[in-house]
């Protein structure tokens, strides 16, 4: 009976430190792609930016489930708002992009939902998370609920790209994940 109790506890702390070193890593991508990978808008009423940090996010989601997905949007994006200066968004997107992120996992989480169809499906519904809760946003940090209609053709844009760029790598990634054992 010890013995058992002893795999047990190896395969929880090896199972746990899987998950914080992908997580991990899906953070650091996340903040990565929003940092380095971008574009300033000069329409939007707060010089928005459409970045590539959801396609790590997406992957993550997707491939690991919806609490990488959830941690790796909100902190990776979150830390992005920090350090850029962008400080007073930085709660709403740490909240936003957790969700959009969650949403995305517990979509696809279902072996038979892992298929392009359902990663479509989880994207447009973060594509809305991200509009309505960006929009919500903007209109407390603005004090102004007309101006935040100028912020939705980046998001629109942001997702769209991130889409495309999610939707033609992620079955490969997915299977390889699987092939190298880091997923369920």
């Amino acid at each position: 009976m010890e013995n058992t109790n002893v795999k047990t506890t190896e395969a929880q702390s090896t199972s746990s430190i899987q998950f914080l070193t992908v997580t991990a890593i899906f953070v650091a991508l996340t903040y990565v792609f929003t940092a380095f990978v971008n574009i300033r808008l000069p329409i939007a009423a707060n010089g928005g930016l459409v970045h590539l940090g959801n396609v790590p996010l997406f992957i993550g989601a997707i491939i690991f489930g919806k609490k990488t997905g959830a941690i790796a949007g909100g902190v990776g994006m979150g830390l992005f708002d920090l350090l850029s200066g962008w400080t007073a968004w930085a709660p709403f997107t740490l909240v936003i992009v957790a969700i959009m992120g969650y949403a995305v996992g517990v979509i696809t989480e279902k072996e038979e939902h892992q298929k392009f169809g359902w990663y479509a499906l989880a994207i447009a519904v973060a594509c809305v998370i991200k509009v309505v809760g960006y929009y919500i946003a903007e209109g407390f940090i603005y004090g102004n609920w007309v101006a935040p209609v100028t912020s939705i053709p980046g998001n629109l844009v942001q997702i769209g790209v991130a889409a495309v760029i999610t939707l033609i790598v992620v079955g490969r990634l997915n299977v390889a994940a699987k092939k190298m054992g880091l997923k369920r």
